[in-house]
């Protein structure tokens, strides 16, 4: 599948690593670092803007190795791009560490993965079938 974007960054165009890679890197797009200190958010611009085909999104996802390492993860996880949205790629970054992290131009925040996806039509009704789990939710199959 072919999908028309628009690059103002100075940098690559997002590609996959590896052939059984899911996601591609977003990289931020920045005229001065940004420091982000604990327990902050901030959008971060990517300078990509694309035309998604409709029944594709576009789900930005954090990247464990800054999760890992450093306590930074995409807030609204994943955030969603719909087919219909012409604007920039935001990354919201919130620091969830105890440090504060700066975020250079160029540097890989986040993961974007291209998903296929069904429109629901509801159909409303008085009961719902059983099964075995029931109405239990919220751990309700995992550890007492």
């Amino acid at each position: 599948m072919k999908i028309n974007i628009i690059n103002k960054s100075s940098n690559a165009l997002p590609h996959y690593e590896t052939i059984a890679s899911a996601g591609m890197d977003l990289r931020a797009h920045l005229e001065n670092d940004i420091v982000l200190p604990p327990m902050e958010r901030v959008i971060i611009p990517t300078g990509l803007f694309m035309e998604l085909p409709v029944g594709y999104e576009a789900q930005v996802r954090p990247r464990s190795g800054l999760a890992a390492k450093h306590g930074l993860t995409v807030l609204n996880s994943p955030g969603t791009v719909d087919a219909d949205y012409r604007g920039e790629i935001g990354v919201i970054l919130v620091n969830l560490s105890n440090t504060a992290f700066t975020i250079k131009n160029g540097e890989r925040i986040a993961q974007m993965v291209i998903a296929k996806h069904d429109r629901a039509e509801w159909e409303e009704v008085q009961s719902l079938s059983d099964t075995s789990r029931g109405t239990g939710g919220f751990g309700s199959t995992g550890r007492k």
